[in-house]
């Protein structure tokens, strides 16, 4: 049986943006504000750290029932059991990370054009991350930014819910949503702010409010 998840709030981790504060210690006070999915990501941590920071998170995460997404790394997800994992289009096909993972474990996938959302190399994943909508820095090789309307566009075509990526405040939220997004995935936002709880439910809040109109 496939393992639910949530858009709505998607929070990426980013150790240099967490601080001292640290990774496991800003996921456990942001989901108190409303995060319903969490992705670790950490390009530049060891094997060894990353599943060491996994396993702690998989212990704040799952009395919550959030499930923890990997980005890249099918084989700390695998080592410690992890919900699902993200792929990027350089990354490892999707289908060849699916035969790794089974049929149940969430798959995600970025994309930033029409070719990649339109075009059969989609696989077998379990939802989208579309973007970057603005300029980021927190990843340096992102394409170039869709903005709300290339984003509308994008969602038209995507033949599976869709997640917002790149550069999202709490202020884009509604916009995003009224692009058809799913959900919208946050990383300096919530990961480097002093109140990583309020930051939050900053964004929930506006979801909860758009989606009730």
């Amino acid at each position: 049986m496939a393992i639910p998840f949530d858009l709505s709030l998607y929070l990426i981790t980013d150790a240099r943006l967490a601080g001292p504060r640290g990774v496991v210690e800003t996921v456990r006070q942001a989901i108190s504000g409303g995060v319903t999915l969490v992705q670790l990501r950490d390009p530049d941590a060891s094997t060894r750290s990353l599943i060491e920071t996994a396993e702690a998170l998989l212990g704040v995460l799952r009395p919550h029932g959030i499930p923890l997404i990997i980005n890249d790394r099918v084989d700390v997800a695998l080592a410690v059991g992890a919900e699902g994992v993200h792929v990027g289009q350089s990354d490892m096909p999707t289908d060849k990370v699916r035969a790794l993972i089974g049929p149940d474990r969430i798959l995600g996938l970025s994309t930033s054009t029409f070719a990649q959302v339109a075009g059969g190399d989609l696989g077998p994943a379990d939802y989208l991350g579309i973007g970057p909508l603005f300029a980021t820095p927190t990843k340096t090789n992102a394409s170039t930014p869709i903005g709300f309307d290339g984003l509308a566009e994008l969602v038209a075509r995507a033949p599976l819910p869709v997640v917002a990526i790149g550069g999202i405040k709490p202020d884009h939220v509604e916009r995003a949503l009224a692009a058809g997004a799913d959900g919208v995935s946050v990383v300096s936002a919530i990961m480097a702010a002093e109140d990583p709880a309020q930051a939050a439910r900053d964004f929930a809040e506006r979801i909860e409010r758009y989606r009730a109109q």
